[in-house]
C-alpha cells in the first residue's frame, strides 16, 4: 500500500490504486452490496406493484437493475478516457424516477395501453432523457445558475411527497388488496408495522454497519414473519428459465414528447445528486476533489451516469445514479480501492442473469416493503428540505418554495384542475408541476439580499 499524502488520510486501509487480497476485495464488496441491494430492487417492485405488471415483467425490471448496475459500476471504476470517475463509484437505480414513472405509467393506462405499449413508451422516454445527463458533462458551470439549491430542494420534496402516497399503499397491502377489500386489515397493517419497528430500532444503534443494513433487515424479519402468516406465493417461481438474458428495447421503443419533458426535469436534478456522491467520494477517498483534474473526474462521472442510464433504459431497466450510501461504507471499512468496484460488478450482474433471483423478489408481499418505504420516502423528503436550507433561505426563496410546492402538492390532490391546457401532463404531474414552477420564478424574481436562516449544524435530521 502506498504511503499518505496530504490529500490521502492516513486512516484509509486501501486507497484508490491498491489491490486488496482476494478475500478482503470480496468482503468489502459483500459490504457495498448490503447498503445498495435493497434500495437497488425496490423501485422496480414499486413500480411493477403500482402499474399493475405482470410477474414476469417485474421480475424482468428488478433482473435488469441488476445488469445494468453491474455494468455501470464497472465503467465508472474503470474509467476508459473520459467515460467514468475512476474512483469507488458505485451505480444503482435511481429512486427519483419511481414516482414519475408511475405517474407517467398509470395515464397511459387511463388511454388504454396495454402493459407492453405502455413499458415500449417509459422506456422509450428515460432512454431518450439519459443523453440529457450525458451531454451535461461539460455544462455542469452553466447548469449551476439555473438549478440553483431552491429549485433543487423543491424538486426533491415534491418526490419524496408524491411517492408517500405509494408507500402508504403498499403498508396497507397494496394496489391488489385494494381490488380484493383486504386493504388496511390488521395483518397487513400489524405486518407493515413490525417491520417500521425493526428499521427504527435498527436505525437507533451506534454501529454504524447495523444502521445501514436497517431496512434489509427488516424487510427480511419482515419476510420471515409473512412466511409463518402465509402470506407468501412461490407459484411464481414455478417453470423458470435457467438464465435470463437482456434483450435490449425488450418491449420496443415509442417516445413520446409530452411525457418526456416531465422526465427530463427529473433527469437534469439527477446530474447535481450525481455531483454531489462524486465529490462526496472523492473526499471519503482521500483524492482531490478541487482542481482541474477533479473537474476532469467530474466530468467524466456524470458522462458514465448519462451511458449507463442509456444501457439501462435499454435493457429494460429503470434509470441508473451514483449511489450515496457507498460512501458511508468507504468511510467505515476504510477501503476505498476501486479495483473492489468490479468484484462489485461481477456479483450484480451474475445475479441479475438468474431469473428465480429477480423473480424471488416479486414474492415479497407488499405491507413489507411499504413498512420500510415510508420511512425511505420521507427521508425522501427531508433530505429536500436540507438541500433547500443549505444556503440558508431568505423572502425570495421562501416565497418561490412554498408557491411551487403549494402547486406541486395541490396537483396531486386534484390533477384534472389543469385538464384543460395542453401538453396537460407537464401541468397535471406533482414532480413537474413543483419544479417547473421553482425553475421559472427564481429565473424571473428580482434577487433579494436581505438575511437568511439557516438550517442549524446540530439538527439531526
Amino acid at each position: 500500500m502506498s504511503a499518505p499524502t496530504p490529500q490521502q488520510p492516513a486512516d484509509l486501509v486501501y486507497r484508490l490504486e491498491d489491490r486488496p487480497p482476494f478475500a478482503n476485495a470480496l468482503l468489502s464488496a459483500v459490504t457495498h452490496l448490503l447498503a445498495i441491494f435493497v434500495p437497488m430492487i425496490t423501485p422496480a417492485l414499486i413500480v411493477g406493484s403500482a402499474l399493475n405488471l405482470p410477474p414476469e415483467m417485474t421480475s424482468y425490471l428488478v433482473s435488469m437493475a441488476m445488469v445494468a448496475s453491474g455494468i455501470g459500476t464497472f465503467l465508472q471504476v474503470s474509467r476508459f478516457g473520459p467515460v467514468g470517475s475512476g474512483l469507488l463509484s458505485i451505480q444503482s437505480v435511481n429512486f427519483s424516477f419511481v414516482g414519475v414513472m408511475i405517474a407517467l405509467g398509470s395515464g397511459m393506462k387511463a388511454q388504454g395501453m396495454d402493459e407492453n405499449a405502455m413499458m415500449s413508451a417509459l422506456m422509450g422516454i428515460a432512454f431518450a432523457g439519459a443523453f440529457i445527463v450525458a451531454g451535461s458533462a461539460w455544462l455542469l458551470p452553466y447548469l449551476k445558475k439555473v438549478i440553483t439549491p431552491t429549485v433543487s430542494g423543491v424538486v426533491v420534496m415534491m418526490i419524496g411527497l408524491s411517492l408517500i402516497s405509494v408507500a402508504i399503499t403498499e403498508f396497507g397491502g397494496g394496489f391488489a388488496a385494494q381490488g380484493n377489500g383486504t386493504f388496511g386489515s390488521l395483518q397487513n397493517i400489524g405486518l407493515a408495522s413490525f417491520v417500521l419497528a425493526v428499521v427504527l430500532v435498527f436505525n437507533c444503534l451506534k454501529n454504524p454497519l447495523l444502521r445501514m443494513s436497517g431496512i434489509a433487515v427488516g424487510m427480511i424479519a419482515g419476510y420471515a414473519v409473512a412466511l409463518y402468516l402465509g402470506m407468501v406465493d412461490f407459484s411464481v417461481l414455478d417453470n423458470l428459465p435457467t438464465l435470463t438474458l437482456p434483450v435490449p428495447f425488450k418491449y420496443g421503443f415509442d417516445f413520446q414528447p409530452a411525457p418526456f419533458m416531465v422526465a427530463a426535469l427529473v433527469y437534469l436534478l439527477s446530474i447535481f445528486e450525481a455531483v454531489g456522491d462524486l465529490t462526496a467520494t472523492a473526499m471519503v477517498s482521500g483524492e482531490d476533489y478541487e482542481g482541474e483534474a477533479f473537474r476532469s473526474r467530474l466530468r467524466g462521472g456524470v458522462l458514465a451516469d448519462g451511458l449507463v442510464s442509456v444501457i439501462a433504459t435499454a435493457l429494460g431497466s429503470l434509470p441508473l445514479t451514483t449511489f450515496a450510501q457507498n460512501n458511508g461504507v468507504i468511510q467505515m471499512t476504510g477501503v476505498a480501492s476501486r479495483h473492489v468496484g468490479r468484484y462489485i460488478a461481477a456479483i450484480l450482474v451474475l445475479l441479475g442473469l438468474f431469473p428465480v433471483v429477480g423473480r424471488a423478489f416479486t414474492t415479497i408481499p407488499s405491507p413489507v416493503i411499504g413498512g420500510a418505504m415510508v420511512l425511505m420516502f420521507g427521508l425522501i423528503t427531508v433530505a429536500g428540505v436540507r438541500i433547500l436550507m443549505s444556503r440558508g433561505i431568505n423572502r425570495r426563496e421562501t416565497v418561490i418554495a412554498a408557491t411551487a410546492i403549494g402547486l406541486g402538492l395541490g396537483v396531486s390532490f386534484k390533477p384534472e384542475v389543469f385538464a384543460l391546457l395542453p401538453l396537460k401532463e407537464l401541468f397535471q404531474n406533482p414532480i413537474c408541476m413543483g419544479g417547473c414552477a421553482a425553475l421559472l420564478m427564481n429565473l424571473l424574481m428580482p434577487h433579494d439580499n436581505g438575511s437568511r436562516v439557516y438550517l442549524s449544524d446540530d439538527l439531526e435530521v
